[in-house]
């Protein structure tokens, strides 16, 4: 049991981790547009932003390898004991992909493996509600687990909102920094925020669901 004691230490951190970061990258994101602020103190505050979101970036495949290994050892999924191994891989795969993206910038093999990240996260979603869905109708998984599976899919989804959501920011951004400061660059960065902070919005109450579940504060 001390195994999985530690396991389920880490799941926690994971969340800590990944809700402590979202609202550190919310709270940095408001200082890209603020008035009185030149672009140097800007982009400052865009390294600390996107500093602090590799938290959250990196929780995410980490908090689902250590669910299924809890849910795997606590008997809410009955499964072959190569799952664990398994998703524990793909997992570190996923880890790893993050990392170098975030420290490959200006690198060649930037752009095909953002392309990659973005289908392996659609898969990832198909996967989890796909098994879900049918570990639940066999009785393979608990209805908690299935729950926290499909909560997790959504929350994948939500940063694949996000991350189109901010899709026009990189070029508004960079005309800010070449062109300078206007208030029409303002507004524009401040719309492509504005979208994307209703799926961060989502994103909180995703994990607060699932925490909830979690600790059986919410009962299925």
């Amino acid at each position: 049991m001390n195994d999985l004691l530690i396991i389920k230490l880490l799941h926690l951190l994971f969340f800590v981790y990944w809700l402590g970061g979202d609202l550190g990258t919310f709270y940095a994101s408001r200082f890209l547009v603020r008035r009185g602020l030149n672009t140097q103190q800007r982009s400052i505050a865009f390294t600390i932003m996107m500093g602090v979101d590799q938290g959250p970036r990196l929780c995410m495949p980490l908090i689902l390898a250590s669910g299924i290994h809890l849910a795997v050892g606590m008997g809410m999924i009955q499964a072959p004991a190569a799952l664990v191994p398994l998703v524990w891989l793909i997992a570190s795969g996923w880890f790893a992909m993050v990392l170098l993206l975030h420290f490959g910038h200006g690198r060649s093999y930037v752009p095909s493996l953002t392309r990659f990240d973005f289908i392996f996260r659609i898969l990832m979603i198909l996967c989890c509600v796909g098994a879900a869905t049918a570990g639940s109708a066999a009785a393979l998984m608990t209805d908690r687990m299935a729950v926290k599976l499909v909560v997790f899919a959504a929350l994948v989804a939500c940063g694949l909102g996000i991350r189109l959501s901010l899709k026009p920011f990189g070029l508004l951004w960079a005309q800010m920094l070449s062109q300078g400061i206007s208030e029409q660059g303002d507004s524009q960065l401040r719309a492509a925020l504005a979208k994307a902070r209703r799926y961060v919005y989502l994103i909180w109450a995703g994990l607060l669901v699932n925490a909830a579940i979690g600790i059986h504060l919410i009962s299925l």
